[in-house]
């Protein structure tokens, strides 16, 4: 098959399904300058869609999860006062990673996962220790502090 944009004689497997005029490297370079091309575009596009829940399923899930979110809060402020540093995934190093908590009652205890590796290791061994104790139990097991 000829690509009609490099005008290259290339192997049916070079192509898209969806596209069998233009080979999947004159599409990709197409797609990089369009993204460079509309830069402010798709910065703002970025952004808007993110990885961001809407603000009723954070108010819900912090509600239902207050130790897990007391966890991500002391791991940020760690982050960002620099008293840990980031770290690539222990599997597989990959330096797009994120804190993991084993036991939420250990807050700065953390492993870091990349995202594919996260889910993993929650599909072999479930949800974390603690994840679902109020936030009396937290501040019981980490601070030693008792309500009133």
């Amino acid at each position: 098959m000829e690509c009609n944009f490099c005008r290259k004689d290339k192997d049916a497997t070079d192509f898209y399904a969806s596209n069998r005029t233009k080979c999947k490297e004159c599409v990709r370079e197409g797609v990089k300058a369009n993204r460079i091309r509309k830069a402010d575009y798709y910065r703002e596009y970025d952004r808007s869609r993110g990885s961001r829940q809407p603000k009723e399923y954070l108010a819900t899930y912090r509600e239902s999860y207050p130790a897990k979110h007391k966890a991500h809060n002391i791991v940020n402020n760690a982050l960002r006062d620099g008293h840990i540093t980031k770290e690539p995934c222990e599997v597989c190093g990959s330096e797009f990673s994120h804190a993991h908590h084993d036991d939420y009652f250990k807050p700065l205890c953390v492993r870091w996962l990349c995202a594919a590796h996260h889910q993993q290791w929650h599909a072999e061994n479930g949800e974390a220790a603690n994840g679902s104790a109020t936030i009396e139990e937290f501040n019981i097991a980490v601070y030693g502090l008792k309500a009133g």
